[in-house]
């Protein structure tokens, strides 16, 4: 398969699956640099991980965000990669990719900074010496999110069904109880800041407030900062009416809306089971558009 074949299906995978695919070329790469020249897998990680200094921190800023794309074994990165999986194809029938990113990595930042505010907060508690790495904290904004938004959607585990928040209150419970029993504290305190996050996005979202707009005009500026400056064309006079376009564009951008907002008040109602498959498509086609 040659590149251009690589980058045409990457372009078709979804957001969520062009995360995971990331992360998991991040996860081999360190593999072969580590095997390959013989070092310590930490000599490559340490530059990314977010460490609980502060002022370590302070030296190294990016690793807020960078500390998420790396995994300590196969089985950390097997599942935080399957739960990212299942429940971005929920996230991505509701909702676009732009606020997936919002929701992951505002998930991934407030994780990261309970667990540096846990580490130097209750030092007694935390006497080893330790950094983050892993994507848990921006999987549980994710999942937390989804079980927020649509609390009484059923989901299959094994062989019964259960309703979203059940499953949403058990994983927040189960990082309490560890972390309670001293297992992995760093980690499971980042795992309840996404959790966090993710629960007053999707409560805020109900209320008809999207936190994430001011991170995502954040992002978008420093874009911007690295996009070279494109020359304008010369301004040329043309005389043309355009109010009728500008009506006819409004009125179809909020008949567009008022059709989604009427069918995720429908899954708000009756679980996402009760829509058609025409309004399963239709939001499912909304959904891709960013």
């Amino acid at each position: 398969m040659n590149t251009g074949n690589l980058r045409y299906h990457y372009a078709r995978l979804s957001i969520a699956e062009k995360l995971i695919v990331v992360n998991v070329l991040v996860f081999i790469v360190n593999g072969l640099f580590t095997l390959l020249f013989r070092t310590n897998p930490d000599i490559l990680v340490q530059w990314f991980q977010l460490p609980k200094d502060f002022f370590d921190f302070l030296m190294q800023p990016w690793s807020l965000v960078t500390y998420s794309f790396f995994h300590a074994g196969i089985g950390h990165i097997f599942w935080n990669m399957l739960v990212l999986y299942y429940v971005g194809r929920i996230f991505l029938n509701l909702f676009n990719g732009r606020r997936f990113l919002n929701v992951y990595f505002l998930g991934v930042i407030l994780g990261g900074l309970f667990f540096m505010v846990g580490y130097n907060v209750f030092p007694a508690f935390f006497k080893v010496n330790a950094a983050l790495i892993g994507a848990s904290a921006g999987v549980r904004a994710i999942l937390i999110f989804i079980c927020a938004y649509i609390p009484n959607q059923e989901v299959r585990l094994i062989f019964f069904n259960l309703k979203l928040w059940y499953l949403g209150a058990f994983i927040v419970v189960m990082d309490l109880v560890q972390l309670s029993m001293g297992m992995n504290p760093g980690g499971n305190f980042a795992h309840l800041g996404g959790a966090l996050l993710g629960y007053v996005y999707a409560r805020q979202l109900l209320n008809g407030k999207d936190i994430g707009e001011g991170f995502s005009k954040m992002v978008d500026s420093v874009i911007n900062l690295f996009k070279k400056s494109e020359k304008k064309a010369p301004m040329k006079t043309v005389y043309r009416s355009t109010k009728t376009t500008s009506a006819s564009k409004k009125y179809k951008k909020e008949s567009h809306q008022r059709k989604i907002d009427t069918i995720l008040d429908k899954i708000s109602k009756s679980g996402y089971e009760s829509l058609s498959k025409d309004e399963k498509d239709f939001l499912f086609q909304a959904g891709k558009e960013d």
